[in-house]
Order: C-alpha cells, then sequence, then structure tokens
C-alpha cells in the first residue's frame, strides 16, 4: 500500500519543514507531491531543496497563485500511490492520524474518509467562535443538501482512493474545494466515512489565510454544485483505473 500526500503551498516558509518532516515519520510508504502556488517568502526554495535530498519528495511549481483547489487539481493529477490525502503546509493538522484515517479504506469499507475535527478525544486548540458557527452551518447545509451525516465538511483531511479522486473533475480554484469535492463524492454515491483527528489550529497573527470572503464562496459552491452535478445512478465505489476513459487515467509521470 502506498500513500500520496498532496501538499499545497503558498508562503510557508515558517513551517514547511516541520510539515514535511511530520510527514516523513508516518510509518507508511508514501510519496509527497508539493505544490507551491507562487510563493513569494522562499517556500519555493526550500521545496527544491527538500526534493533533492529526499527521493519521496516530487516539487510542482505553478505559474502564479491560482490558488489551493488548482494547486490541488495538479497535485491530485500527479499522485501514483493507492489513495490519495491532502495535507496543509502549516501545522494545523497532524500527519500522525493518517494511519487512523487509512483503517476504513484498508479495510476495504470505505472509498472516501473525511478527518473530524469534532469527533473523538483528540486534543482541539480552542480559537475562534464565529468560525465554528460559520463551519457549522456549511456543514448542516451540505448535509441538507446532499442527504449526507458529515460533522466537519471543511475539514482540510480528505483521503481518497486515487482512481476515484482522479475522475473528479475539479474546479474550483481556491477554498471553494472542500464543499465542490463534498457534493461530488455525494452525489457519486461513494461510500463516506468520517475519523476523528486533532486539530493544532492557528491564529491569523501565526499564519491562517481562510476568511470571511471564502465563507460566503464556500456558501455558494454548495448551491452551485448541488444543482449542477447529476446523482450517480449506480455508486461508483467499484471503478478501477482500467476502466476510465483515457482522458480520465492520470498522467504520466517521468
Amino acid at each position: 500500500m502506498k500513500l500520496s500526500v498532496v501538499i499545497p503551498v503558498y508562503n510557508e516558509r515558517a513551517t514547511l519543514r516541520q510539515v514535511i518532516d511530520k510527514v516523513m515519520a508516518v510509518p507508511i510508504d508514501l510519496e509527497v507531491i508539493c505544490v507551491d502556488d507562487g510563493s513569494r517568502d522562499g517556500s519555493a526554495e526550500i521545496l527544491k531543496d527538500l526534493a533533492a535530498e529526499r527521493p519521496q519528495i516530487h516539487f510542482f511549481q505553478q505559474p502564479r497563485n491560482m490558488g489551493k483547489g488548482a494547486a490541488l487539481r495538479r497535485g491530485i493529477q500527479e499522485a501514483r500511490g493507492d489513495f490519495v490525502v491532502i495535507q496543509d503546509a502549516d501545522l494545523e493538522y497532524d500527519p500522525a492520524d493518517y494511519v487512523l484515517l487509512l483503517e476504513p479504506l484498508l479495510q476495504g469499507k470505505a472509498d472516501v474518509v473525511f478527518g473530524s475535527r469534532f469527533l473523538g478525544g483528540a486534543p482541539h486548540r480552542v480559537l475562534y467562535f464565529w468560525h465554528s458557527v460559520g463551519n457549522s452551518v456549511l456543514t448542516i447545509l451540505s448535509n441538507c443538501l446532499t442527504n449526507i451525516n458529515l460533522t466537519d465538511m471543511e475539514t482540510c483531511y480528505k483521503v481518497f482512493r486515487r482512481e476515484i479522486i482522479q475522475t473528479i473533475p475539479i474546479e474550483e480554484n481556491r477554498f471553494g474545494f472542500e464543499p465542490e469535492i463534498t457534493v461530488k463524492v455525494a452525489k457519486r454515491r461513494l461510500r463516506i466515512y468520517e475519523v476523528g483527528i486533532s486539530y493544532w489550529g492557528r491564529t491569523y497573527e501565526e499564519g491562517k489565510k481562510i476568511g470571511w470572503k471564502d465563507g460566503v464562496r464556500a456558501l455558494w459552491c454548495l448551491l452551485k454544485y448541488s444543482i449542477k452535478v447529476p446523482v450517480a445512478s449506480a455508486p461508483y465505489a467499484n471503478v478501477s483505473e482500467e476502466s476510465l476513459p483515457v482522458t480520465e487515467k492520470a498522467s504520466t509521470r517521468d
């Protein structure tokens, strides 16, 4: 079993090496796909050095700052592992939770696993009240529109079977990725599980980037894709890469 860790990076010089060290310390066979999204603080240079030092790290650079969703789209296309996990380049999420997140997938019970910050007894940093309210509202609306019962739609930690996530077209370029992908996996009638994770949130002074405008965009994305995306006539759970059209298969990395 191999895990592809996709890390979008934008001006994360302060935490980048620590995050990579934490990811590499996980006792799993993995590849780390880092996509720099036009950083201006030297993050790209750090990634180039890390990729030269460690063969498991693959570095890609966007031509300009295009947004988290665009970086994820690129990274997911490059993935070669059995499963793909999204990892932010800050220190809010702990890669040690990969083992827990992978369990439903390895047991063959799940196609997608969400890491919930609101389940279980793992440590959670206490931060902004209105952020939690906004997250709850978006999660409830997402559940109403998709008829699933998530507790944390906006979580970073989402793990997918690779052959499934590579068939889902990602259209959002910024933080709209979370509601978009949630609606699309629900509409495909995939087997979705949640696992409780720890959360070491950071403040805006520490580099947090998401704001109220992103919350408004997330709301729009939920409504847009709920209307736009049709419900699959049959579950996609048994899809295999060999059965996909050529245009939906992953590109080959030299």
